[in-house]
């Protein structure tokens, strides 16, 4: 075993980055690199990569629910009805990151998904997904970015969407399972 995999309490060999916290485990066992699609599942993970930038992706988990209550659920149709006093409810409410530009961001973004059909969001997301590569074998092969992140990045900006940079559309790609960067001899990389 490599120090880039960690043996958990149950003595299961896991991507060191979990740590021993028991959400990042099973975020990491049961979500992390499973293909995602739906648009409003896409759209939700779109946003919460988007409140992540600059920070720790476990404080957006442990978020999440009340991320979930405060947003309805990410559903497009209603976040993009939310109003300045929608604004200012969020702006108040510890549960959540309260970053007014990323609140901003995210009911421009469900704004934009109304103008989408149904699966389009899924359809465009999954096109940028790379073609098949070598499991990294240590972090060091992980990138931050790629040309496809890049180009997702570009594609969703270009439409008008916000908080979308390379960096956090390469860690959607990840966490959607666009790409698996499990590495090598973690029990998920098998």
């Amino acid at each position: 075993m490599t120090t880039d995999t960690r043996l958990g309490p149950d003595g299961i060999a896991r991507c060191a980055w979990v740590g021993d916290d028991s959400e990042y485990r099973r975020y990491h066992d049961e979500e992390w690199g499973f293909p995602l699609h739906g648009d409003r599942p896409l759209f939700e993970k779109m946003s919460l990569e988007g409140f992540q930038a600059g920070l720790s992706w476990i404080t957006i988990l442990r978020k999440r629910p009340r991320f979930r209550e405060v947003f309805a659920g990410f559903d497009p149709a209603v976040v993009a009805g939310f109003g300045e006093a929608d604004v200012e409810r969020l702006m108040g409410d510890a549960g959540i990151i309260r970053n007014r530009a990323k609140i901003l961001a995210t009911i421009s973004n469900a704004q934009l998904m109304l103008e989408l059909d149904q699966g389009e969001l899924d359809a465009f997301l999954w096109s940028f997904a790379p073609a098949a590569r070598p499991r990294p074998a240590s972090f060091a092969d992980v990138p931050a970015t790629t040309p496809e992140s890049d180009a997702m990045s570009k594609a969703l900006r270009k439409r008008g969407f916000r908080f979308v940079g390379s960096t956090t559309m390469y860690a959607l790609m990840q966490s959607s399972g666009m790409v698996d960067d499990h590495v090598d001899g973690c029990w998920r990389a098998s």
